[in-house]
């Protein structure tokens, strides 16, 4: 008989006989299903059993910790700023997650010094890692902590699509004129990729 789930069911307990496999996560000593699918048990050669879900349709996504995401700057203040999650990893999600971006989580080094105005506004889209899964009001928690993460597209007070000059600023083609924002060194694939 087949076993249909959806995102967030928890499926059992991950201990040494249950490891997470594709289409799942692990949360608070669980495994919970990540999408959509059919719930399959997958015998491993050390005695485990893989609990895995099989995607079927649609795919439906839950960000788990760790996941490179994509967002939508909704709102900012001066000490966080507020998210759309809109993909995890490279799926476009059909409905977006809450998430939030604080202060101390927008740079790895000199936290103390950053402006949040300088660093993200509204509209930006920003690729941003998941920390954790925050609380019911703010939704998850991400990072721009990281080189590659940050604002990758911005638009300027015209509207025309800015360009990166530096690592905190981006600028107007059309005006010249200078914004501050948190710039993600985004690398090409075709010098991501070695030979």
């Amino acid at each position: 008989m087949r076993t249909l789930v959806v995102p967030g069911l928890r499926l059992c307990e991950s201990d040494d006989k249950h490891i997470s496999g594709p289409g799942t996560y692990l949360m608070h000593g669980y495994i919970y299903s990540s999408h959509v699918g059919e719930l399959t048990l997958i015998h491993t050669q050390n005695n485990t059993v893989s609990v895995e879900v099989e995607g079927c349709g649609q795919k439906t996504i839950v960000p788990s910790t760790g996941d490179i995401v994509t967002v939508k700057i909704l709102s900012v203040n001066p000490r966080f700023a507020k998210a759309h999650i809109m993909c995890v990893k490279d799926v476009v999600l059909s409905e977006p997650f809450r998430g939030q971006i604080r202060k101390e989580d927008v740079r790895s080094v000199e936290k103390d010094r950053v402006e949040m105005y300088k660093s993200f506004r509204p509209g930006d889209i920003v690729l941003a890692r998941v920390i954790s899964f925050g609380d019911a009001g703010a939704g998850y928690l991400l990072t721009t902590g990281e080189n590659e993460l940050g604002v990758v597209i911005a638009r300027s007070e015209i509207g025309a699509s800015m360009v990166p000059v530096s690592w905190t600023e981006m600028q107007c083609p059309d005006t010249y004129i200078k914004e501050y924002r948190k710039v993600a060194k985004v690398i090409p694939d075709h010098l991501a990729t070695a030979p």
